[in-house]
């Protein structure tokens, strides 16, 4: 399964390349891609990535998965995207996997994809979560949606994304392997 995790300006870095790192350890096919029509993006913090692929160039067809950093203004910037929208509610139609940190649990909210789901955000988000049991606990997997609370989670929001692709054996080796409490 091919995963796509989308940058913004102004994503959360640790959220981000977490995801990237801890899904490559685990062999999953994982691309970073831009929907800001340029490969290089710069984070809250600065940090720039040179990304994979940009949006306009990315095959959905072979992604099984949509992965959404937070961060300020990432969240907003990634919310703001109509090509990414569109991608998100036709993941969601198809049953295939939507995962969202930090801010962008809210993304999914206000496009009305957490119905009847339990879903965990960045404190004070919770309120774009519409129709969804919020939660405080670090992760959250409901349906086909994954949810994590921040910068502080990234690695535990990750490890869930290997279980759900590779299964419970793969993400606990990573774990021990990283020393991951």
């Amino acid at each position: 399964m091919n995963v796509y995790v989308h940058l913004a300006e102004g994503f959360e870095e640790i959220e981000a390349l977490t995801v990237v790192d801890v899904l490559r350890r685990a062999g999953i096919d994982v691309q970073t891609v831009s929907v800001t029509g340029k490969k290089e993006v710069a984070g809250s913090h600065q940090v720039k990535v040179v990304t994979d692929l940009l949006f306009e160039d990315a095959d959905y067809s072979r992604a099984g998965m949509i992965v959404l950093p937070g961060g300020m203004p990432g969240t907003v910037n990634l919310e703001k995207h109509e090509g990414l929208r569109g991608k998100i509610i036709e993941f969601n139609d198809k049953g295939k996997w939507l995962a969202a940190i930090c801010a962008a649990p809210s993304v999914l909210g206000k496009l009305g994809l957490l119905g009847g789901k339990t879903a965990t955000c960045y404190p004070g988000f919770e309120k774009y979560l519409s129709g969804a049991k919020t939660s405080e606990n670090p992760v959250e997997v409901s349906g086909n949606v994954i949810t994590s609370r921040g910068p502080g989670t990234a690695i535990y929001f990750a490890l869930e994304i290997v279980r759900a692709i590779k299964g419970e054996e793969v993400a606990k080796k990573l774990k021990e392997g990283m020393i991951v409490r």
